[in-house]
C-alpha cells in the first residue's frame, strides 16, 4: 500500500512536517532573538516615555508608521539600518507593516522640535502641505485663556478655530516624548 493511500499516515507525516518548519522557522529564532543584547546606549524608557508609546498603540500610529529602517539606498535618509539590538528593551518591538506616513525608528534625530511635533499632532498640514495624516485634535485642549502652567501650540491662525489657544494635554506631551525618545544609537 503507497503513502497517499494511507490517510492516516500521510496526515501524521503532513502535521510532523509542519511542526518541524514552524519551530526551525519560527520558533528558534525568536528564542535567539530573546538573547539578543540591547546596543550600548539604549536605556530603558521614563514613565513618560511609556505613556506616551502606550498612546502611539492606542492610536494606531503603527497602522502607517513603520520603525524599522531597511538597509537600502531608499531608506539611508531615515537613518541607518535597524539591527535586533535596536529592539531589545522593547516589548513588543513596534516594527510596523505600512509606510504610508515616513519610517519614525529615527524620528527624534531628524525631528527634535517639540513645537512641530505638537503642531503636527494637531493639524499635519500645518507644517506639510501634502500630509495625509488625520490630526489627533482630541489630545488638545482649545481654549479662551491659558494657564500659567499650560503648554501652549502655536498654531498658525488658519488652522484652529478664531479667538481660540491651543492647548498640549499631557497625553499630546507624552506622545511627543516618545516620538523623541526615537532615536538610533550610533553603531562602530
Amino acid at each position: 500500500m503507497s503513502l497517499h493511500t494511507r490517510h492516516r499516515a500521510l496526515i501524521g507525516l503532513a502535521a510532523g512536517l509542519y511542526a518541524i518548519l514552524s519551530f526551525s522557522i519560527a520558533v528558534l529564532p525568536a528564542i535567539e532573538a530573546q538573547k539578543t543584547p540591547a546596543l550600548a546606549g539604549i536605556t530603558a524608557p521614563s514613565d513618560d516615555i511609556a505613556l506616551g508609546r502606550a498612546l502611539y498603540l492606542q492610536e494606531g500610529c503603527g497602522y502607517c508608521h513603520t520603525q524599522f529602517v531597511r538597509d537600502l539606498p531608499v531608506d539611508s535618509h531615515y537613518g541607518r539600518g535597524s539591527l535586533p539590538g535596536d529592539y531589545a528593551l522593547e516589548d513588543p518591538p513596534l516594527l510596523g507593516t505600512q509606510r504610508t506616513g515616513p519610517d519614525l525608528s529615527n524620528v527624534g534625530v531628524r525631528q527634535p522640535s517639540e513645537v512641530w511635533n505638537l503642531i503636527h499632532l494637531y493639524n499635519p498640514r500645518a507644517v506639510v502641505a501634502t500630509s495625509v495624516m488625520p490630526g489627533y485634535p482630541w489630545l488638545f485642549r482649545e481654549t479662551t485663556t491659558a494657564e500659567p502652567d499650560d503648554v501652549v501650540v502655536s498654531v498658525p491662525e488658519k488652522f484652529k478655530p478664531e479667538g481660540k489657544t491651543i492647548v498640549a494635554t499631557k497625553e499630546a506631551i507624552h506622545l511627543v516624548r516618545y516620538l523623541e525618545s526615537l532615536k538610533q544609537v550610533e553603531v562602530k
